[in-house]
């Protein structure tokens, strides 16, 4: 049995079918998962991606894409597995292994693979063909209430996103009424500060360097300007 990852589709559910809700957003409802047996784990499954390969190119490349859920998420996958292997964590949906593991030094590599397997399956869902341009009304409004308006938070999340010194992820995230753009380093991401994540930008150099090279901030402003997805941000925002 394929265990449950909590996330929206940005298009309700998508053709290929991310399962669950969109986070939950790590609450007991999204961290319940589904009883099995404690004989019968079952090996964490690479999501499908919510689009074609070739779906977002030009801005990012089939290419990249092959490489970067077809090696470097895969990989996540692959060594989460091996490092769960006859451990009772093995039972848990991925979302309880997060925080199971968030913290603690010496569950350090399977909190990295597991949170980075959350990580990227979210990153794909931020991400849309002809995505970009103006946000719903109702997320327009509480942009505007946090930003005064979407041009200022575009221009704070590609700051966040240009800035991040070495690899990881930014974010608009939720912190109770208030909208927020952070920045996490690695793996980390905003559950283990109690914020909630609406969407991300991966700064990893594997997810731009086979289009951009080291034009960091000509991936980021591409992707916020014709690939973001605010329907998704809306759904994770409820």
């Amino acid at each position: 049995m394929q265990r449950p990852l909590h996330f929206v589709s940005p298009e309700g559910v998508s053709r290929r079918q991310f399962l669950g809700t969109s986070l939950g957003i790590l609450s007991a409802t999204a961290l319940g998962g589904l009883a099995r047996p404690v004989h019968a784990a079952s090996p964490i499954l690479l999501p499908a991606l919510p689009w074609a390969d070739a779906a977002l190119a030009p801005v990012i490349s089939a290419n990249t894409i092959g490489f970067h859920y077809g090696k470097h998420h895969k990989g996540y996958v692959d060594n989460l597995n091996r490092l769960l292997a006859g451990l009772d964590l093995a039972d848990l949906p991925l979302e309880k292994i997060v925080t199971a593991t968030a913290g603690k030094a010496d569950k350090t590599a399977i909190f990295n693979n597991a949170a980075q397997i959350w990580n990227h399956t979210f990153y794909w869902n931020s991400l849309r063909p002809n995505g970009g341009g103006e946000p719903p009304a109702a997320l327009k409004k509480r942009i505007e209430a946090s930003f005064g308006s979407v041009d200022a938070l575009k221009k704070e999340l590609a700051t966040a996103a240009t800035s991040q010194f070495g690899s990881g992820w930014a974010w608009l995230v939720a912190d109770g009424d208030k909208l927020k753009v952070i920045r996490t380093a690695n793996a980390d991401l905003p559950q283990t500060a109690g914020l909630k994540p609406l969407l991300t930008i991966d700064v990893w150099e594997h997810a731009y360097y086979l289009d951009y090279q080291n034009r960091r901030a000509d991936y980021v402003n591409a992707l916020i300007d014709k690939l973001i997805n605010w329907e998704f941000a809306l759904q994770n925002l409820g």
